[in-house]
């Protein structure tokens, strides 16, 4: 199942917000009731493993949750975040976007609504974002943390991602 936000007509930034709120929403409604859903991306917090405005994510019931997993959890009792565990201590998860250099999120394990199992890309083919390669990758990235700065510099401008899309 596929879920995609279309607007024709130009809405403000508090329109878009409230929109792209009920869209999550109804996305975690269908991963209850047991569909995976594909759902559009936006920002940079993922780069370098999901680039937001050119791929989407497949979401999936939550299960199996451990460091290193991409959840969709709300945070602050008030917005959702597709980002990444850091860790989990009793019912406490934290979470980074691998993206970030600083910054964290914390939510209950209650607040996690959905796993995000693939990426798809801009041709529509979906990578396994638990492929070996995939976590491999995303331990160094972790130990790169004192560098990511530096290293997303370069990879924004190589590839030319939108630094004027929010994180």
């Amino acid at each position: 199942m596929k879920l995609f936000f279309l607007c024709s007509r130009k809405m403000n930034g508090s329109e878009m917000d409230n929109n792209n709120y009920k869209v999550i929403e109804e996305a975690v409604a269908l991963v209850n009731e047991g569909y995976s859903v594909t759902l559009p991306v936006k920002g940079r917090s993922m780069l370098p493993f999901i680039i937001g405005g050119r791929e989407s994510v497949i979401l999936a019931p939550p299960s199996g949750m451990k460091r290193g997993i991409i959840v969709l959890a709300r945070v602050e009792n008030r917005r959702y975040v597709l980002h990444r565990i850091e860790r989990i201590e009793g019912d406490r998860v934290t979470l980074m976007g691998d993206g970030n250099l600083v910054g964290r999120e914390y939510c209950s394990l209650n607040d996690v609504k959905a796993i995000a199992t693939h990426v798809v890309d801009a041709r529509n083919k979906r990578h396994n974002l638990y492929a070996p390669w995939r976590i491999n990758a995303s331990e160094i990235w972790w130990g790169l943390l004192p560098v990511r700065r530096y290293i997303l510099a370069v990879y924004t401008r190589l590839f030319s991602i939108n630094s004027s899309l929010k994180i």
